[in-house]
């Protein structure tokens, strides 16, 4: 199984538009888009104008012959118009050598992993869209402790989440550009459910299982934390966001 996350920065007056757009245009390519088993649009909290599109494969080569297809381009074009402007500014020079200032468009940023541990078998993946929420874990792995980490993910955090209430799926990812980059990705009924979970002390009883993977950096910076609290900012090494489901559908095998 694979996963494809393209990451979007919407124009706040266009989010109820560029919603219908993803139900009417995106989700009816993705339905006749063959080995697309799952496609969802979820939104960042707090970030109300920051989404991702998520879409779950059978393989890696179905969803790279979707992306390089003329389905994808057009697409992409009829999207541009939603788009937020950054506000960040880029400098370059013209063909005349003159200097050019403009807005810098914010471009989608597009993200592979390969699903390497799972709850469920085989490529079933059945999602009701209505409440659910996601929880995306970025996390940088030792190199020499990748096999091991891979290894606890599977024996030990699968069965754990499978018995918390309200948590739907479980992937591990791995990263199709940097070896050692996983995200592991919870999907929960609720918001309630996830809350619950991550407030519970279950999080950090299972994050102490296998901290000792985790990078040196980010390592350095839990002592740091334990000794000077938790305003301390150096690495993005571990980090947990949360979406909210806005909508989705999944497929059948095609």
């Amino acid at each position: 199984m694979f996963m494809r996350f393209l990451q979007l920065k919407l124009n706040e007056d266009y989010i109820d538009e560029f919603k219908k757009f993803y139900e009417s245009d995106v989700l009816t390519e993705f339905h006749k888009t063959a080995g697309c088993l799952f496609a969802g649009l979820i939104r960042s909290k707090p970030e109300e104008n920051e989404f991702i599109s998520l879409t779950v494969w059978q393989t890696q080569q179905q969803a790279e012959d979707y992306e390089t297809s003329g389905a994808f381009k057009k697409l992409f074009e009829k999207a541009k118009v939603f788009l937020a402007e950054s506000v960040e500014w880029k400098i370059q020079l013209s063909e005349n050598m003159e200097l050019e200032l403009g807005a810098k468009d914010e471009e989608p940023v597009i993200k592979k992993y390969i699903v390497k541990a799972q709850n469920q078998t085989g490529n079933e993946f059945q999602m009701d869209s209505s409440n659910m929420f996601l929880r995306i874990l970025s996390l940088i792995i030792r190199e020499d402790m990748v096999d091991e980490f891979k290894k606890l993910y599977s024996e030990i955090i699968i069965p754990e989440l499978k018995n918390i209430k309200g948590c739907r799926y479980i992937f591990l990812t791995e990263s199709v550009s940097e070896r050692n980059e996983y995200i592991s990705v919870t999907i929960w009924d609720s918001k309630k459910d996830a809350d619950e979970y991550e407030s519970g002390g279950k999080f950090n009883e299972l994050t102490e299982k296998v901290k000792h993977t985790f990078s040196e950096i980010f390592l350095w910076k839990m002592s740091l934390e334990k000794k000077y609290g938790p305003r301390l900012k150096t690495s993005d090494d571990f980090k947990v966001e949360h979406y909210d489901m806005v909508t989705g559908k999944s497929f059948s095998f095609k």
